[in-house]
């Protein structure tokens, strides 16, 4: 399938935590996850090839292979461009970035066969590369593509500036940034911006910036953010996390989420923070509390 715009799920499942980087499901688990997930009407589920340090694919393929009938029903995103320093790959001498036309085919295969699927439904690449050509790179895309491969491509962590120059050898569908409350670099570096004028989708990982803003507060702007999102929460009946969905929820390019949960609980939540929209002035009350200041 090729996506669109609004064809993605208004969540992306993570699955970065589901294996030996998080909570080690069994095969029994994950199918039972998976299964959860659809049923939420939840189909896009975001991988990458490093996960459980090139574990986590096979995993979750373990599944597929047992249940081939869930394949149609869920959407395959993962990711390639790192070469981690690793057990699981001994022929590598140091953590590097290589988008070069023969890591990201050869890629594309070791994640066919782990997945136990002919297609990938969307390929990021994981990190840019200095290195890289574009040229090569859409060599590689179109090829994959012709094969029947991969059905959609996109980046993840590229700043304005590197989308523009792929984008421009090879069409893109997203962008995979970090977006939270705590990290607002893609509000103000051109990123959302750059998304909503060519009609991408920004995707968000660590969208409740991993956590620390549920921690004991420690400093005064951590202290205020509570404060807002304990206000707003009463005032919506939402949870803190709900709060924080809907905050990104507001800003017009779209942004959807990755949740790095593996508790379906979590994910039941965030679902029911979809009916819920901030006022202009409530999404500028939590940034004045995270930059800890009035804006200028």
């Amino acid at each position: 399938m090729i996506l669109s715009k609004h064809s993605l799920s208004p969540f992306i499942i993570g699955t970065m935590r589901l294996g030996k980087w998080g909570s080690d499901f069994s095969t029994k688990e994950y199918e039972e996850f998976i299964e959860s997930c659809l049923n939420l009407k939840l189909k896009d589920f975001d991988h990458a090839d490093i996960y459980g340090n090139y574990t986590t694919e096979h995993e979750f393929g373990q599944v597929i292979k047992l249940r081939p009938d869930l394949r149609k029903n869920l959407r395959i995103i993962t990711k390639c461009g790192i070469k981690m320093k690793t057990t699981n790959r001994p022929e590598h001498l140091v953590k590097s970035y290589d988008l070069s036309k023969s890591h990201i085919k050869k890629s594309v295969e070791t994640s066919l066969k782990n997945l136990h699927t002919d297609f990938i439904d969307l390929l990021l690449l994981h990190r840019p590369d200095y290195l890289m050509d574009s040229n090569e790179i859409a060599e590689a895309f179109t090829e994959l593509k012709k094969e029947g491969k991969v059905l959609n491509f996109g980046v993840s962590n590229f700043s304005p500036s590197q989308f523009e120059l792929l984008h421009s050898f090879t069409p893109l569908f997203t962008n995979q940034v970090e977006i939270s409350l705590l990290q607002r670099k893609a509000f103000e570096d051109g990123t959302l911006d750059q998304c909503s004028k060519l009609g991408i989708v920004p995707t968000a990982w660590s969208p409740l910036g991993g956590g620390q803003i549920f921690k004991e507060a420690r400093t005064e702007s951590s202290k205020k953010i509570q404060q807002v999102l304990s206000t707003l929460g009463i005032k919506y009946k939402l949870s803190a996390d709900q709060v924080l969905y809907a905050w990104l929820r507001k800003h017009p390019a779209g942004i959807v989420p990755v949740l790095g949960t593996s508790k379906i609980e979590r994910i039941k939540t965030a679902i029911e923070s979809l009916d819920q929209t901030l006022t202009h002035e409530e999404w500028y009350m939590l940034w004045e509390a995270a930059i800890g200041e009035e804006i200028a």
